[in-house]
């Protein structure tokens, strides 16, 4: 009986984290750069006398998915996508190094050259100043420049180059905070190889079909295992009966 009620315990215990995650995909399927997570699950036998008395279900660690997601075009002068493999630097609320894909580029306090969740977008000489300007374009590059106020059509200045890095995807983490870091530490050096599509941003790579078959299919799991639990709950109930009776 224990056997019968633990095993679906466990596996409606999955189900549940399963839906979790596909509820946090979901939420995000028109985030910009959003990379979705992917959850591991792992069949742990438990050994017997002979063979696994039983076999439980055990949600494993989370991952992201590093397909690229679809680019669209805005035609925005600070919207930017990357190209390919590549990230965007950017700072951390620790002051540290972190990469995203999201490139809805804004200008905060100062001048400040922010993604659209406000973190700073780092250039090869720190944070990235933008002054008072007539004009500011990005290049493939990530080469920011400028037309300062008063001054003619010519007269370009180059501020700053975003930092586009390209490390190994294994090396790569994401924190709680959904940006990526170097799972050593370290900072990736940049890549002149990166380019950016200006005036476009990539979209979630989120399949809201694929997510909302996977819900439909772990709430189903998840129902299967708790009416086990039932009929486990059922039979012990009867086996006390006949125990009394006898």
């Amino acid at each position: 009986m224990d056997r019968m009620l633990y095993v679906a315990m466990s596996g409606a215990r999955a189900s549940f984290t399963g839906q979790a995650v596909a509820a946090q995909n979901l939420a995000h399927a028109t985030t910009t750069g959003f990379r979705a997570v992917l959850q591991e699950q792992t069949a742990l036998p438990l050994a017997g006398d002979v063979y696994a008395a039983r076999v439980f279900a055990v949600p494993g660690p989370s991952r992201p998915l590093l397909a690229p997601g679809p680019i669209v075009r805005t035609g925005r002068e600070l919207d930017v996508a990357v190209d390919g493999e590549g990230w965007i630097a950017v700072q951390a609320p620790d002051g540290g190094e972190a990469y995203t894909r999201r490139g809805d580029l804004h200008l905060g306090p100062g001048g400040v050259l922010t993604t659209g969740d406000g973190y700073v977008v780092l250039g090869d000489g720190g944070p990235i100043a933008v002054p008072p300007h007539e004009t500011l374009q990005i290049g493939t590059d990530g080469t920011v420049t400028v037309r300062p106020l008063g001054q003619g059509a010519n007269a370009l200045t180059v501020l700053d180059r975003i930092r586009l890095v390209r490390p190994e995807p294994e090396r790569l983490v994401r924190g709680p905070d959904g940006l990526f870091r170097m799972a050593d530490g370290t900072a990736a050096p940049p890549d002149a190889s990166v380019r950016l599509s200006v005036g476009a941003l990539e979209q979630s790579n989120v399949s809201t079909v694929e997510v909302l078959t996977r819900v439909i299919e772990l709430t189903r799991r998840y129902e299967m295992q708790v009416r086990l639990m039932q009929a486990a709950k059922e039979n012990d109930e009867s086996s006390a009966q006949l125990l009394r009776m006898g």
